[in-house]
């Protein structure tokens, strides 16, 4: 079987569970953080510094890679992983959440979404069965049903709306499917802020035996401790022998509160876009190099991280690179940072596996 998911050690205190999941292109060891590349490209970092940093697994984007370059010429290239050069395992998100957030005057109804491409102005008609339809064009290990993602804003009979759409769109989507031995489609779970409409998200999508599950709608504007609720009641529902992927999170607390609840899988934009604007993560705070006290700092950005910006580098020169809007610098922030969530979800699996998870990273659930 091209697919499974082990769990080998889980938390006594907790709902923590240290996991292996198999896909075609290798084993990804859980819980992870997974590097975002939306355009066949994690931002300014080559494959072979991608692998430095341990990903295991990375994303990329059906919605932008349909409008730029077009699945036709991914499937022509041998599918993503030869495009961009990468051979690990990918997950390729349904583009859900950028018609939503990003598309302009969209139209929603029970049969898609219709909405003009801000790449040239094009009128584009989104169904779950054209997202299922590129996504399978673009080979990913992972893919995405297609959602409705409601802000956070929206009101009760607008999010039970969004599930239940939800729902018919998961029934059209694994109909459309036609990789199913080699892609494994994921379910997504909506219902908002509401405990009751995720209820019935879970209870509808779990009529379909899926190789896994995530947990959407968080991180659209509510506060954290919001999310934190919402991950609290939901994952535990989720079934406990398959993977569970919270989407769009990854701070340090975040991760931990959700890892506590039984979530293997994370994804997030912030390590590479923090680099892009000049900071950096080091243990969890973010600093921001273009500050006038690192010009003369010529200590490591960390000294503790063994990442290449970390042994080679100083925060004196990080902070010149930046001021002087050098792209090494940009670089090599986001390089660093990759690495950071990298290493703190596998410090958080050994924690697991060695019975030491609430020892190690108890304080961030406080």
């Amino acid at each position: 079987m091209a697919f499974s998911f082990q769990i080998v050690a889980s938390c006594k205190e907790t709902k923590a569970r240290a996991g292996v999941f198999s896909t075609p292109h290798g084993e990804v060891e859980t819980p992870i953080f997974m590097p975002v590349g939306t355009l066949a490209t994690v931002k300014g970092i080559t494959p072979a510094q991608l692998e430095s940093t341990n990903a295991q697994m990375i994303l990329g984007n059906s919605y932008h890679l349909h409008l730029q370059p077009g699945e036709k010429i991914i499937s022509m290239a041998g599918g993503l992983h030869h495009f961009m050069g990468w051979h690990k395992p990918i997950l390729t998100d349904s583009g859900g959440f950028q018609v939503f957030s990003l598309a302009q005057l969209r139209k929603i109804t029970d049969e898609g979404v219709t909405f003009r491409s801000p790449k040239d102005g094009s009128i584009i008609h989104m169904t779950p069965e054209l997202s299922i339809q590129i996504q399978n064009a673009l080979g990913a290990d992972v893919i995405m049903a297609f959602d409705e993602c409601p802000p956070a804003a929206a009101t009760f009979e607008e999010v039970r709306k969004a599930v239940h759409r939800t729902t018919a769109w998961l029934q059209r989507c694994l109909e459309a499917h036609q990789k199913p031995h080699s892609q494994a489609l994921f379910g997504i779970v909506q219902g908002g802020i509401y405990p009751d409409l995720r209820s019935l998200s879970v209870q509808q999508i779990l009529e379909f035996d899926l190789p896994g599950y995530a947990i959407g709608g968080v991180s659209v504007g509510e506060k954290p401790e919001l999310i934190h609720e919402i991950v609290r009641f939901t994952a535990p529902l989720l079934p406990y022998h398959k993977p569970r992927y919270l989407m769009g999170v990854g701070s340090y607390r975040e991760m931990v509160v959700a890892i506590a609840s039984g979530v293997d899988l994370f994804d997030c934009v912030i390590p590479t876009r923090l680099g892009r604007h000049g900071a950096a993560l080091v243990r969890g705070k973010r600093i921001n190099l273009k500050n006038a006290q690192y010009k003369d700092d010529f200590s490591p950005l960390d000294p503790d991280c063994p990442c290449y910006t970390c042994t080679n580098f100083t925060r004196a020169y990080l902070n010149h690179l930046i001021r002087a809007k050098e792209m090494l610098g940009y670089i090599l922030l986001s390089l660093h940072n990759i690495y950071e969530l990298v290493a703190f979800t596998r410090r958080i699996r050994q924690a697991i596996v060695n019975n030491t998870f609430v020892e190690q990273f108890g304080h961030w659930l406080a």
